[in-house]
């Protein structure tokens, strides 16, 4: 086993991490960006190397800056986590050619699954069932329009060939969208996996997302952990899992052999996860995430098992603990991820800093968390504050438990998804087992969940003391309330409590059709900070309602900038490539 063991991430992945590292008796390292220099993972460690400035690019994606910091330490292994350099064969290759164990598969079996269209090509000679569609690479729109109307038909999902969590994903329902989605398809390849290449699948308009969890050690033993549903999701990224899935004994068995026949098509080596899509009875091969899931405490949960810890053992050359006999699924867990976003806002980031933090507690309750009162959550990186795990004996009383944890975590100073996942979890659709599709996608729906900020104060920029506000939420003729922890207003200089009036005042809302806001006077204001990744307008243009005005990326997500009203352009005040600010003004529509 490994004496010293440097963990290649940040916030709550790297904490978890260290916490097995600890429990084995290693000695633990992490590395940090100028940004996180005080962050809690940093702290934790037995040791912390600064590895950069706070852009991912220049600090935890540089390969040999943290190859170098692994040196320096003397650790002999690698845990990359997950995102960053997790799935990066070239990383795999360069921590052996350094000598040191990198804490994941084969970059052999990396670069297979790495590659969603040479996966697809693997899965379908080893005999496991793939959504219709691409096995090659799509050059061009011209090519992506021949392929649709030829063998695919509409609607079709665009998909970066190295693409991953939801990135680099997009659809056409039709052919009038299908350049669009071609384009942001390739745009985000290239931007987060530094791969443009795209391919096509058929889109399958409301499936169920179901994956599988596997280990795999270098003794040939294969094993999955069962099932995960994954199936809430916003943007195609990933708000709620659960597990086990709503599927019955003879799928789940299925389920369960195409994940263990997946692993064995690529001599897989670690932990990993098969995830594919339920629809009409038939389960598809989607993806291998070579890494350890965002969702994995569901699972670890249900088995009693400590996937991270299986990790390890199998990098260091030992044997599973356990054979797949031995596996047992027990009760219902679910996760919620607690994200520093505005779901009333089509989910848009909040970046903003920690005023007060409380997490809850109780029987059958998990937060792995890397924050505390006073951390910034900022748009350099994604927006997790928190993931939120409860356990009991079914799936009713684990939603239960859920909502009552829900109610218990307090998170002052930015917005966060908690009023939207304790609304979502007390619907019928999510008591019936449904996808949330439908209500994840309403705007209308959505805007219930808008919720109050301070006002900026005297009192806040000279940390007075936080006080506790109390408002009223509604959601299907059910009433519940929300804590907002926030800096005392201030009378003439000095921090006042906060009438009980005053905490039940509803929030103050802007009527607007997309992600920007309008005011009286045509400025179309960002309702976030980030980089202008695209303009669709010029100066002087004449726009519809809901006309695409620019494309704004933060906290790792695109955001669609819309105009509010039907107008002329007369003012545009972004560019590609610059930075726009909250509250900046991005046009004058009139």
């Amino acid at each position: 086993m490994f004496s010293k063991v440097l963990v290649a991430n940040r916030g709550e992945i790297a904490i978890r991490v260290f916490r097995t590292l600890e429990e084995l008796g290693i000695g633990t390292v992490a590395v940090y960006s100028e940004t996180d220099r005080d962050a809690p993972h940093a702290r934790r460690a037995d040791e912390a190397y600064l590895v950069g400035p706070g852009p991912a690019n220049q600090s935890y994606l540089v390969v040999d800056k943290i190859i170098e910091a692994a040196k320096k330490s003397g650790a002999e292994a690698i845990h990359p986590g997950y995102g960053f350099l997790a799935e990066n064969a070239a990383f795999a290759r360069s921590c052996d050619e350094a000598g040191l164990v990198f804490i994941g598969p084969p970059a052999d079996a990396i670069d297979a699954m790495g590659s969603k269209t040479r996966a697809r090509e693997l899965m379908k000679e080893a005999g496991v069932p793939i959504v219709p569609g691409t096995t090659d690479p799509v050059d061009t729109v011209e090519d992506a329009a021949r392929i649709v109307d030829e063998a695919i038909g509409y609607p079709v999902a665009i998909k970066a060939a190295g693409g991953g969590g939801g990135k680099g994903f997009r659809v056409a329902m039709s052919a009038d969208e299908l350049e669009k989605a071609f384009e942001g398809a390739a745009r985000e390849g290239e931007k987060f996996f530094s791969d443009p290449t795209v391919y096509i699948e058929r889109y399958l308009p409301d499936p169920r997302h179901v994956e599988v969890q596997v280990l795999a050690d270098s003794k040939g033993n294969v094993i999955h952990l069962g099932e995960r549903d994954c199936s809430v999701q916003r943007r195609h990224q990933k708000l709620i899992e659960e597990s086990p899935a709503p599927v019955d004994d003879a799928m789940r068995t299925r389920i369960g052999e195409i994940g263990t026949e997946a692993a064995r098509a690529v001599g897989y080596r670690s932990a990993g996860t098969v995830e594919g899509l339920l629809a009409d009875g038939e389960y598809f091969f989607l993806e291998m995430n070579t890494r350890v899931q965002v969702e994995h405490c569901v699972t670890e949960m249900t088995t009693g098992i400590d996937i991270v810890r299986e990790q390890i053992r199998i990098a260091a050359g030992e044997e599973l603990s356990i054979a797949q006999d031995d596996v047992r699924l027990g009760g219902h867990a679910i996760e919620c991820r607690v994200n520093a976003e505005d779901a009333s806002k089509n989910f848009a980031p909040a970046p903003g800093t920690i005023t007060a933090y409380s997490e809850p507690s109780g029987p059958g309750v998990r937060v792995d968390s890397g924050v505390e009162a006073g951390f910034e959550i900022t748009p350099l990186y994604d927006p997790m504050i928190a993931k939120l795990i409860v356990w009991d004996v079914d799936r009713d009383s684990a939603t239960r438990r859920m909502v009552r944890a829900l109610r218990e975590f307090e998170i002052g100073g930015v917005r966060s998804l908690i009023p939207f996942h304790i609304g979502l979890l007390q619907t019928e659709q999510w008591a019936r087992g449904e996808t949330c599709r439908d209500l994840i996608e309403d705007r209308e729906w959505l805007k219930q969940f808008a919720q109050p900020k301070p006002e900026p104060s005297a009192a806040e920029e000279e940390e007075g003391p936080q006080v506790e506000r109390s408002y009223a939420v509604e959601v299907s003729g059910r009433r519940f309330d929300v804590k907002v922890i926030g800096a005392a207003p201030a009378v003439n200089g000095v921090a006042q409590a906060a009438p009980a009036a005053a905490a039940r005042k509803p929030p103050r809302r802007r009527e607007r059709s997309g992600a920007g806001g309008a005011s009286a006077d045509g400025a179309l204001v960002s309702p976030i900070q980030g980089t202008v990744l695209r303009v669709a307008v010029e100066k002087g243009a004449d726009v519809d309602e809901g006309a695409l005005i620019c494309v704004i990326e933060a906290m790792k997500m695109e955001n669609e900038i819309t105009a509010p009203t039907a107008g002329k352009v007369e003012e545009l005040n972004v560019s590609e490539g610059g930075s726009v600010a909250t509250g900046d003004t991005i046009a004058v529509i009139k």
